[in-house]
């Protein structure tokens, strides 16, 4: 059994763990067509680096998964984890309704965690995340691992101007 007291370790989804390049069209059209990119989700490949730093950590850490996706999709995001390897762990979600910047969604829910126990890294691909966490203290690892310079400006865009990702 896992020792309950291990700092935290915590882990973004989309272009972190899986691979969204596939569905990154969904939103590169006007008007976007959130439906569809997180219809999709459950299709996406896994980005191996992601997965071999989640393996990594959990070897040490209490693994948390905390994804700007909605909370509607819990069950293919589970199922998604559970089908490609990852290690168990918490996943948070945005509530369906939430459309706060990721980097505000994302450090109220790390200071919640550091309330229970030490939050040890963030692991992140988005940079505004990334630099809100470092500046309130935290240990960032940038997942950088995740989007090609197409495709970034569009997913930061949704991320932290339309809250949705």
């Amino acid at each position: 059994m896992p020792d309950d007291r291990r700092p935290y370790a915590v882990l973004d989804i989309d272009a972190t763990l899986s691979d969204t390049s596939e569905r990154i069209h969904f939103l590169q059209q006007r008007p976007k067509d959130w439906d569809s990119f997180f219809a999709h989700a459950k299709e996406d490949a896994v980005l191996d680096e992601g997965l071999a730093v989640a393996t990594t950590l959990a070897a040490d850490h209490e693994i948390v998964y905390l994804t700007g996706r909605p909370e509607r999709l819990r069950r293919d995001t589970v199922k998604w984890l559970e089908d490609n390897g990852f290690p168990d762990g918490k996943i948070y979600f945005r509530s369906n309704t939430d459309r706060r910047p990721s980097a505000v969604m994302k450090l109220y829910r790390l200071k919640a965690l550091s309330a229970e126990r030490p939050v040890a890294v963030l692991v992140d691909d988005d940079v505004k995340v990334c630099a809100a966490a470092e500046k309130a203290g935290y240990t960032v690892m940038r997942a950088d691992w995740g989007l090609d310079a197409e495709t970034q400006p569009t997913l930061f865009e949704a991320q932290e101007k339309e809250g949705r990702t």
